[in-house]
C-alpha cells in the first residue's frame, strides 16, 4: 500500500469486473489499518510474484470442498505451493475475497505496527501506550502524528509476520454493506475501462480472423481495403489479419472490405458433429475420473422403481458487455499494455514473447473489466495488439473487436451431455448413478499456455459428485470428449450445467416417488447449513401454499465452491408463454463480510443462469459460430427480469467467494417450475427450443 498526501492506496492483486471486490479488500484493509474507508484508493497492481492465489488453485483438487481428511488437505496444501511458485495470478472461481481475507488484514495489520513503532520513536514512548484513530496515531497527552508523516520512517521498519488481527466483534467495516469504491467513478462515466484507454499520437486497430477458430488463413486481398479513407496498414496474423486505422471505425469499415480465403476447422464442423462427439466419447476408454463410488450402485439400481433420463446443455459465450480489446506501445525497448485482464502473469509473459522482450520490460496496466466471466482469462487479445504494436513500432495501437469477431472468436463453455440412472422406493432415492461427458476446460485453457494437463479435470464433473446429499448408493463418473473446438472456462464452470443435470433429475426421482421436492431435498441434505438454506428458502417463498391456476414453482439446491445456495422460482403461465414472476434465494457464505455485494452477487447470478436457460446457445456450421451478436444470441431483457429477493445466512467460520454461486440452481428451479405447472418435463437447454416465454 501507499500513504501520501491523498490518503491510502491499496494495490490490489485481483482485478474488479462488476463483481465489487476492490471494495472488500479496501474494507479488509481499513479495518486493520485503522482508517476511514472512504479515505483508501484502489489499484490495480502489476503481475508479481507475491500476487499469486492459492485458493483459486486448491479449489481443484479432486476433492469435495467438504471434504476436510487428510488427502484432501495434503493435496491442497501442494497446490496451495504450486500457486506460489509458477506464481498464478488469477482472478477467478469466486476465490479473491477467500485468498485475501487473510493477507490483506495481515498487511493492514503490519502497516499499523510499523505506523505505530515509527511514532513511538519519534515521541519516545512505549508503543503499548500509543493508539490509532482514523488514520493517526494518539499519544496519552493529545499528540497526533498523522500516517502520512510517519509513513517514510515506517516504511523502513521490519514487517511482523503475524501481527495480531481484530476480533469480528471489533470491526466496524467488515460484516457491514459498504458503498462501491467505484460508484461514483461509474455513475459518472469517468471510470476507465480498457475500451476507455486514449494516448497521444494513437491509432486504432481491429481484427477479423478464421471464423473457425484455430484455423489457417490460406489467403488474402487487402486491395479494397488499402484504398480506404484513414487506412494505414493491413498486417497479416496467420489466422487472419488486422486492419489499423485513423479511427475504429474505419478500422471496422476496412477489414470487411479485406477478402479472405478460410480454412476449414480441425475439428468437428457442425454442432451435430460436435454433440455427436461428446455422446461417443461416454465410454470407457475416455473414462477421466470417478470421484464418487458410494454404496452397491449397481445392485440397488436392479431394487425399487427404475429411471433413467438424458440431459443435454449447449456450448455458451461468454458475451461480455465490453468487447475484447487492449492498447499497445512498443517504446524505447519497452512494452506497455493497458487491457482488461484476468490473468496477467500469463498476458505478460505471452506478449514478452511476441515482442522479444524480457519480461521486466513489459508493463502490463489492468483496468476495469466490462464483464469477464472467465473469457479475459485467456490471452489472445492482448496478443494481437503486441503484433500490431510491433508492427506500429513508435506508436500506441488501441486494438478492439467487433461484437462479431468477440462473439465468433470466443473460447465457449463446452457442451455436455449427462446420462442418469436412479431408483425409488418409499418416498426416498435408493441409488443415483451420474455419468458426464465433456471436453476438458482445463486442458483446452492449459494448453495454450503450453502447460501440461495432469491428472482428471475435476471441472467435468464438479457439481455432480460433490453435493451434500445423503444417498448410500451413489456414483458420479466424468468422461472427457477428445479435444475439439477450443473451449475456457465460464462463470461457475462445470456446475453451470451440472447443477441442471442433478437438480432436474432429483426433481424427476421426487416426482417418481411421490414425493414433495422440497421435503425430498431436506430429507437427503447431509450438511446442515445446507439444510437451513433449503429451508430458509422454503419459508420465503411460502413453499406449500396453494397457487392459482396456471401458476408453478420449483425448487433447486446446489453447492458451489463450498457456498450452499438455494432458489425457488415462481411462474406464471399463458398462451404467450412463461413469465418469470419471483425468485427467492437463500445463500450461506460462512461469513458474510458485505451483505448489500452478496445480495448483489446473487441477483447476478440469477440473471446469468436464466439467460443461458432461457436462450444460450452457440451452434456451428462450417466450424463457425451461427450466433454472432445480441440478435441471435439473446440474454434475459430487463422487461422480462422477475423480482429477486435474497436471504443470506451466516454459518460462521469459512469465508468464501459468492461470484459464481447464483448461475447453477437457476436453470433447474426454472425447469422444475415448468413441470409443476405444466406437467413438461424439459431435459435439453435452452429452454426455449422447447416452450414460449414472455
Amino acid at each position: 500500500m501507499r500513504i501520501d498526501g491523498q490518503g491510502v492506496t491499496l494495490i490490489t492483486p485481483r482485478a474488479e469486473m462488476g463483481q465489487g471486490n476492490h471494495t472488500t479488500l479496501a474494507a479488509l484493509v481499513a479495518e486493520e489499518l485503522d482508517v476511514a474507508w472512504d479515505s483508501i484508493r484502489v489499484e490495480h497492481g502489476p503481475p508479481g510474484a507475491a500476487y499469486y492465489n492459492r485458493a483459486l488453485v486448491q479449489h481443484n483438487v479432486p476433492f469435495a470442498d467438504l471434504d476436510h481428511g487428510n488427502a484432501a488437505e495434503a493435496m491442497r496444501g501442494a497446490l496451495g505451493v504450486m500457486a506460489k511458485l509458477m506464481p498464478m495470478q488469477i482472478t477467478g472461481g469466486s476465490s479473491s475475497i477467500e485468498d485475501l481475507f487473510d493477507r490483506m488484514r495481515i498487511a493492514g495489520a503490519a502497516a499499523r505496527f510499523a505506523l505505530v513503532a515509527a511514532a513511538a520513536q519519534k515521541l519516545g514512548l512505549p508503543a503499548a501506550q500509543l493508539k490509532t484513530e482514523n488514520g493517526s496515531v494518539l499519544a496519552p497527552d493529545g499528540r497526533r502524528l498523522t500516517y502520512l508523516e510517519l509513513a517514510p520512517a515506517a516504511a523502513a521498519i521490519d514487517l511482523p509476520a503475524s501481527p495480531p488481527l481484530k476480533p469480528r466483534e471489533q470491526w466496524r467495516y467488515l460484516g457491514k454493506s459498504m458503498p462501491r469504491v467505484d460508484m461514483v467513478a461509474k455513475c459518472t462515466g469517468t471510470a476507465t475501462f480498457g475500451i476507455d484507454v486514449r494516448l497521444p499520437d494513437m491509432v486504432f486497430a481491429t481484427v477479423r480472423m478464421n471464423p473457425a477458430i484455430g484455423a489457417r488463413l490460406v489467403s488474402f486481398d487487402a486491395t479494397a481495403a488499402k484504398a480506404m479513407r484513414g487506412v494505414l496498414n493491413v498486417v497479416d496474423l496467420r489466422g487472419g489479419i488486422a486492419v489499423i486505422a485513423d479511427n475504429t471505425w474505419r478500422a471496422f469499415q476496412a477489414a470487411q472490405a479485406v477478402q479472405c480465403n478460410w480454412a476449414g476447422p480441425g475439428y468437428p464442423a457442425s454442432t451435430t458433429a460436435m454433440m455427436d462427439s461428446i455422446v461417443a466419447s461416454m465410454s470407457e476408454e475416455n473414462r477421466d475420473s470417478r470421484l464418487r463410488d458410494d454404496g452397491s450402485v449397481d445392485k440397488s439400481l436392479a431394487e425399487g422403481t427404475r429411471l433413467e433420463a438424458e440431459y443435454r446443455v449447449p456450448f455458451l459465450a461468454h458475451a461480455t458487455m465490453e468487447p475484447m480489446n487492449a492498447v499497445a506501445f512498443l517504446h524505447d525497448g519497452q512494452l506497455d499494455i493497458w487491457a482488461g485482464v484476468q490473468n496477467p502473469t500469463a498476458a505478460r509473459d505471452q506478449a514478452a514473447k511476441i515482442a522479444g522482450l524480457d519480461a521486466t520490460k513489459v508493463r502490463l496496466h489492468t483496468t476495469l473489466m466490462g464483464g469477464g466471466f472467465g473469457r479475459r482469462l485467456e490471452s489472445d487479445y492482448v496478443v494481437q495488439a503486441v503484433k500490431l504494436a510491433v508492427a506500429m513500432a513508435g506508436k500506441p495501437v488501441k486494438m478492439t473487436w467487433r461484437r462479431e469477431e468477440d462473439m465468433t472468436l470466443d473460447f465457449y463453455r463446452p457442451a455436455a451431455v449427462a446420462h442418469f440412472r436412479g431408483t425409488t422406493a418409499a418416498k426416498q432415492v435408493l441409488a443415483l448413478d451420474v455419468q458426464v461427458a465433456s471436453p476438458s476446460v482445463a486442458e483446452s485453457n492449459l494448453g495454450r499456455l503450453g502447460l501440461p494437463a495432469l491428472g482428471p479435470d475435476k471441472l467435468i464433473i464438479e457439481g455432480a459428485f460433490d453435493q451434500p446429499y445423503a444417498i448410500a448408493n451413489y456414483r458420479a463418473t466424468a468422461y472427457r470428449t477428445p479435444a475439439g473446438r477450443p473451449v475456457s472456462y465460464a462463470r461457475s464452470v462445470g456446475n453451470s450445467y451440472n447443477g441442471f443435470f442433478i437438480e432436474s433429475f432429483i426433481d424427476e426421482l421426487a416426482a417418481q416417488a411421490g414425493a414433495d421436492p422440497m421435503n425430498m431435498r431436506l430429507a437427503l441434505l447431509s450438511h446442515e447449513p445446507s439444510r437451513k438454506v433449503l429451508s430458509a428458502v422454503a419459508a420465503k417463498s411460502g413453499w406449500g401454499q396453494q397457487l392459482a391456476a396456471g401458476r408453478g414453482r420449483g425448487v433447486a439446491f446446489h453447492m458451489c465452491r463450498g457456498v450452499p445456495v438455494a432458489q425457488v422460482i415462481e411462474i406464471t403461465t399463458s398462451k404467450q408463454g412463461v413469465k418469470i414472476d419471483k425468485v427467492f434465494v437463500a445463500v450461506d457464505v460462512g461469513t458474510a463480510l458485505d451483505p448489500r455485494n452478496i445480495e448483489a452477487q446473487q441477483q447476478s447470478g440469477v440473471i446469468f443462469g436464466l439467460s443461458a436457460a432461457l436462450y444460450g446457445e452457440i451452434t456451428f456450421a462450417k466450424g463457425a459460430a451461427n450466433q454472432t451478436n445480441f440478435d441471435s444470441y439473446q440474454v434475459l431483457r430487463i422487461q422480462q427480469a422477475p423480482q429477486i429477493v435474497v436471504e443470506v445466512l451466516e454459518s460462521g467460520g469459512t469465508i468464501r467467494g459468492v461470484g459464481e454461486t447464483g448461475v447453477p440452481p437457476a436453470a433447474p428451479a426454472l425447469a422444475n417450475a415448468i413441470f409443476n405447472a405444466t406437467g413438461k418435463r424439459i431435459r435439453e437447454l435452452p429452454l426455449s427450443k422447447h416452450i414460449d416465454f414472455v
